[in-house]
């Protein structure tokens, strides 16, 4: 067998690991008594739209149509939608031979970095990074650089970036708003590294793609801007998932958008159809292309999260912790009180608090918390961070 792959199915991510554990856990005391904040996994409810869609669907006459195989890319009617959005939204130039429909987000990004990437070349991206990244690149062929961020904001370190960029970089991979830290790339970091990656582009002879990993996109809050990568760098690829704005994770429904100001655009939009091929990734699920179709535009109720956000930043900063204080997605990434951030979570476990090493994320020393909870589970936690807190003398 190949014992690459045996190592990635032998060991599940640390993730997984604490989410399996707190099943366990939640059997033996209930539910209602683990405060399991490992995985991204929306609590709110999909828009009473996407449930329209689907009853209206499969009230249909013709079930065979709705059931039955799409195109390879997708739906064509689905990515005219959607190239409709995109256009209305951002201004950009997009049509539906530029979109290529997926399994979601994971399976955008793993066709992209297949589409571009050749053995021995480099992708760079920014720690704290969504744990896969590695997995996904790898399997490209290619290597990743996870390079620090600036330690005070988590935002770019341009010094960092430019001594990294190389004649191998196939690529530089963003997420913004960022899974773990829930930090924004604000315009003028945008503009500053579209213009780095068209310098090193011309320097180096080849182009260096910019992809953007989208998941999060809908899911900020007070009004903060999350710029529209190919607005501001033509060689983007946008891997973009439904599973937060819509909260449908289960249904593994995404899209990668290659610019139409792309070099050679047309020759890029092949290379991302042949990586879906190879990987097996070709129509995606049917049902779901036509649901979100008809649901373009529309999230899912991000107050919740919002409200989420700022009583549980507000009560662990009032007890000592330090966090770093996120603008989109649905985490808080907040300091371990003790520099291994594995013993401060199997510290948590006593409390019943589940929260996510950030070793697996490329940032020692922090942990991950998704509050993409109830309000009334996070009410039940507080004591529990506060008890933790105090075990630690803060």
């Amino acid at each position: 067998m190949n014992q690459r792959m045996y190592g990635l199915g032998s060991k599940s991510s640390v993730i997984r690991e604490i989410f399996e554990y707190g099943k366990r856990r939640a059997a033996e005391i209930g539910a209602e008594n683990v405060y399991d904040f490992s995985l991204g996994n929306p609590s709110v409810a999909p828009p009473q739209a996407v449930e329209d869609a689907i009853a209206q669907l499969l009230q249909g006459k013709d079930m065979t149509a709705l059931h039955g195989y799409t195109s390879g890319p997708g739906d064509m009617a689905t990515r005219e939608a959607i190239a409709a959005h995109i256009r209305g939204s951002f201004g950009v130039p997009a049509d539906a031979a530029h979109i290529y429909m997926t399994c979601g987000a994971a399976a955008s990004l793993t066709i992209s970095l297949s589409a571009i990437c050749n053995a021995g070349d480099e992708v760079i991206t920014f720690a704290p990074y969504f744990t896969e990244y590695k997995v996904f690149t790898e399997t490209a062929g290619a290597r990743l650089l996870a390079l620090p961020s600036d330690p005070a904001t988590f935002q770019i370190d341009f010094a960092a970036l430019e001594g990294a960029l190389s004649p191998k970089t196939a690529a530089v991979l963003v997420n913004s708003p960022n899974n773990p830290s829930g930090v924004v790339y604000g315009r003028e970091t945008v503009k500053k590294l579209a213009a780095l990656l068209a310098e090193k582009s011309a320097e180096y002879g080849r182009t260096i793609y910019l992809i953007s990993d989208e998941p999060y996109r809908e899911l900020v809050y007070g009004g903060v801007e999350v710029p529209y990568l190919p607005a501001y760098y033509k060689d983007t690829l946008v891997c973009y998932s439904y599973s937060k704005s819509l909260s449908l994770p289960g249904e593994r429904i995404g899209y990668i958008f290659v610019s139409p100001q792309a070099k050679d655009e047309a020759a890029l939009f092949l290379a991302v159809c042949g990586a879906g091929r190879a990987l097996g990734y070709v129509c995606a699920p049917s049902l779901f292309q036509k649901v979100i179709a008809r649901c373009q535009g529309m999230t899912s109720d991000v107050s919740v999260y919002e409200k989420n956000r700022n009583t549980l930043l507000s009560a662990l900063t009032s007890y000592g912790f330090t966090c770093v204080r996120p603008d989109g997605a649905f985490y808080l990434f907040m300091r371990s009180p003790e520099p291994d951030a594995n013993a401060f979570c199997e510290k948590a476990k006593q409390y019943d608090l589940l929260l996510v090493p950030g070793d697996d994320f490329g940032c020692a020393g922090y942990v991950r918390i998704a509050y993409c909870v109830s309000p009334a589970m996070i009410a039940r936690s507080l004591p529990a961070f506060e008890k933790l807190a105090r075990s630690y003398g803060l």
